[in-house]
């Protein structure tokens, strides 16, 4: 199928950056927007680089057309240092989006969350990966795709000392989550970025929540 336009956030993340290099490769696309602070110094014809302020998105709007748009963008609160910053990157940035993407004619939303998310929780983490959830189907896409996976594995850019050490402990846990435990074994990036654009290409309506043991 051809003539459709992707719009990525959050290329350079984890997810993100393995995402990006499947929708190019995809004849589902014919073109990849991506929306970034800096070029990625990728070179692709299907690719467009959408250099932006992610604190005044409403100025690239004219440029944010596209029919499916895939949200991986997200920091943690050790980057982010303070609360107030992490929701704006994990809520209000995904958010804005989605709203000029549904008003410039967008009928597909997918969203990268976490296991846990829960607009009622008592976790600030998992309370704003629940309350970005709940918004962005609000907004009445044709299909919101939500994935929560658990722990990530892959090789980051960035050292995370914590969750090279949660890889490792999951790592060898993993022969022991069977049945209902399967939704808490970690999960490789690879997979999600895979699950995000075969579930996209799936043609799916109304809202679908899959977690990480449906991300294989």
């Amino acid at each position: 199928m051809a003539n459709k336009t992707a719009m990525l956030v959050g290329a350079t993340g984890l997810v993100g950056g393995f995402l990006m290099d499947l929708l190019l490769a995809s004849s589902y696309y014919d073109e990849v927007k991506v929306l970034t602070r800096r070029s990625l110094k990728a070179d692709h014809p299907k690719l467009r680089e959408l250099l932006v302020d992610f604190d005044d998105l409403s100025s690239y709007a004219d440029d944010m057309v596209a029919d499916d748009v895939y949200c991986c963008i997200g920091t943690t609160i050790k980057k982010a240092k303070t609360q107030e910053r992490f929701r704006k990157v994990d809520h209000d940035y995904p958010l804005e989006v989605a709203k000029i993407a549904r008003k410039n004619g967008a009928s597909q939303y997918l969203l990268l969350t976490a296991m846990g998310a829960d607009k009622n929780s008592m976790i600030f983490y998992n309370r704003v990966k629940g309350e970005i959830e709940d918004h962005i189907v609000a907004l009445g896409f044709d299909t919101t795709l939500i994935f929560r996976p658990s722990l990530l594995l892959g090789k980051r850019d960035e050292i995370r000392p914590m969750e090279k050490l949660g890889q490792t402990v999951m790592s060898a846990l993993d022969p022991l989550m069977l049945g209902p435990l399967g939704r808490y074994k970690a999960v490789p990036a690879t997979e999600v970025a895979n699950a995000m654009l075969r579930e996209g290409m799936a043609g799916h309506k109304g809202k679908k929540v899959l977690l990480s043991d449906e991300l294989g």
